[in-house]
């Protein structure tokens, strides 16, 4: 693994390859998801037959209630028992998310608050590649029972003994073999299979994201979280850890992007040589060999303002800041989720500590966190005005109406008094 100085064109050069990249699955995605929307299930079936090779049809595109019972009986109860630790946090967590219900008294006769109310519908995309995702599972199903949704429905292109366990322990029972850009436009569209939704969720390589972009204008979408991105930013840690972390992310996704940024040349030079050598003891196989490449490497920066520049107009889905980088906290204005000390290994939060694993990509970081209860329910305002109220508020409301030559919302309050 190289050191490169972090200069201006190699900033410009991390920054522009994520725009590159997207623009390309862009072209991609719309064409499937045309078809998807204009030929409906025959379209889906044929992408899923051509991009994962899974022959599908309306009788076997749902899982089944043996399939669910079969699956609970080929999986560990080790596995059961993570499951149910891991649900047990981020439910934890997600139930501290819920926005709250309010009323208060702006003034003398006049009331304003907000009530929560549920999507009634959202879709819950697990990505496959390799393996469908369990982990996913829990991070946009249990946000979701958290908030209420009535209607779940879970899809992922061959989905394996231990996502359906997980999803029979939530009780989920929607689980549909389709996965791509084409889950995401039967979703958005509906099919005669597959049920239209309010909402779409979760993670996907770049030609998911591309697809949820492209139906954003139609369907809602949770948002455009792309191929897994980390950073390590500090000038002292343990240089294994540092390394640990960055192939972990790597492993993900052949579009994953791992950095370490430092003002340290020693520790540079330390953590790329730990790269390497943690590298040659992973199975030739492994996806992380092959992904630790152009878009990933040891940036050494002039300065620790450099740095932190850099980190910010980045803004990485996952962002550790380990020993005295901690310190740094208040000046990160933008990461998806921030992982503090030697011993908040990135993968906690994949998995078990019970922050949100679906987080923002592709510079997102830089408008909201991950994913939360509140992306499941809608803030509803509600205002009740007394007789009273409507005295104090009338003249108000009066003049900004008239002033913006709105006659008849002059009148819709004048007529009350």
């Amino acid at each position: 693994m190289r050191v490169v100085p972090l200069t201006k064109p190699v900033e410009e050069k991390l920054l522009g390859s994520r725009r590159a990249s997207s623009l390309d699955a862009h072209r991609v995605a719309r064409r499937i998801v045309d078809d998807v929307r204009r030929r409906g299930d025959a379209a889906l079936f044929a992408w899923t037959k051509r991009l994962d090779g899974l022959k599908l049809a309306p009788r076997n595109l749902w899982v089944n209630r043996a399939e669910f019972s079969q699956a609970r009986k080929q999986v560990s109860r080790e596995l059961i028992a993570a499951i149910d630790h891991a649900a047990r946090n981020i439910r934890a967590v997600a139930r501290r998310q819920k926005p709250p219900e309010w009323m208060v008294a702006v003034e003398p006769g006049v009331r304003a608050g907000q009530t929560v109310r549920p999507i009634q519908s959202v879709g819950c995309y697990l990505p496959g590649g390799r393996f469908s995702l369990v982990s996913t599972l829990l991070m946009t199903v249990i946000p979701a029972q958290e908030a209420s949704v009535r209607q779940i429905v879970v899809t992922s292109p061959q989905p394996g003994a231990a996502l359906l366990a997980a999803a029979d322990r939530l009780g989920v029972r929607s689980v549909a073999r389709v996965g791509g850009a084409q889950a995401i436009a039967a979703l958005a569209y509906g099919t005669r299979s597959i049920p239209r939704v309010d909402k779409i969720f979760g993670p996907g390589n770049r030609f998911v994201t591309a697809a949820k972009q492209i139906v954003s204008t139609d369907c809602a979408i949770d948002m455009l979280a792309g191929p897994t991105e980390a950073v390590v930013m500090a000038d002292q840690g343990n240089p294994r850890f540092i390394a640990a972390d960055l192939i972990a992310q790597a492993e993900h996704d052949p579009d994953a992007t791992a950095l370490f940024v430092t003002t340290s040349a020693q520790l540079a030079r330390a953590v790329a040589a730990e790269i390497d050598k943690q590298l040659d003891e992973l199975p030739a196989t492994n996806l992380a060999r092959r992904s630790l490449g152009k878009q990933n490497g040891v940036l050494l920066a002039p300065n620790l303002q450099a740095a932190i520049r850099f980190v910010n107009r980045y803004a990485p889905e996952h962002l550790s800041l380990p020993r005295q980088a901690r310190n740094l906290l208040p000046q990160i204005e933008s990461a998806g989720s921030i992982f503090l000390g030697d011993w908040s290994a990135q993968t906690f939060g994949d998995y078990a500590s019970g922050t949100n694993h679906v987080l923002p990509t592709n510079g997102a970081g830089r408008t909201r966190g991950g994913l939360s209860v509140a992306d499941f329910a809608k803030c509803i305002s509600v205002q009740e005005v007394s007789r009273a109220g409507a005295r104090h508020l009338a003249p108000v409301a009066s003049e900004f109406a008239r002033a913006e030559n709105l006659t008849a919302h002059a009148r819709s309050v004048e007529v009350r008094l």
